[in-house]
């Protein structure tokens, strides 16, 4: 065979096989389940994630009279909270636990119900450490 039919048959061979030959289009699929991927990777995804991370919250011990304490703080707040929503919305309390005098501190918290009027219910907490003051007022909905 001579160098030309060699030339010859080789661009013969390239155009018949370019024109058998077919292509796709390329089709992106997400991975992550957040965006359209597979629900299947969710656990392995949030492995990765969080073997990858290197931020720990810090423990706080407490005692048991700091967890006493907590817990009387968020159980008083949790009655005042109940207390308050439920003059607001019609309901019949008895509203002693509103009287001018009662203070209740919490931390750095000072909370009192400063009017209770028929219209609404005002609330004032004050941060004792640099005195700031929110003034919540509550309405009715009798």
């Amino acid at each position: 065979m001579t160098p030309h039919s060699m030339k010859y048959l080789t661009t013969i061979i390239i155009t018949f096989f370019s024109f058998t030959s077919s292509a796709t289009e390329l089709v992106y699929t997400p991975i992550n389940p957040s965006f359209g991927g597979s629900p299947l990777n969710a656990n392995m995804l949030l492995n990765k994630a969080q073997s990858q991370n290197k931020h720990k919250a810090p423990i706080i011990e407490q005692s048991y009279a700091e967890k006493f304490q907590d817990s009387l703080e968020r159980t008083y707040l949790n009655r005042m909270v109940r207390e308050i929503t439920d003059i607001a919305f019609g309901e019949e309390i008895d509203e002693s636990i509103f009287n001018q005098d009662s203070i209740f501190l919490s931390g750095d918290y000072e909370i009192q119900v400063i009017t209770s009027t028929v219209d609404s219910i005002t609330v004032r907490i004050t941060n004792t450490t640099d005195g700031s003051i929110v003034v919540i007022e509550v309405p009715r909905f009798s």
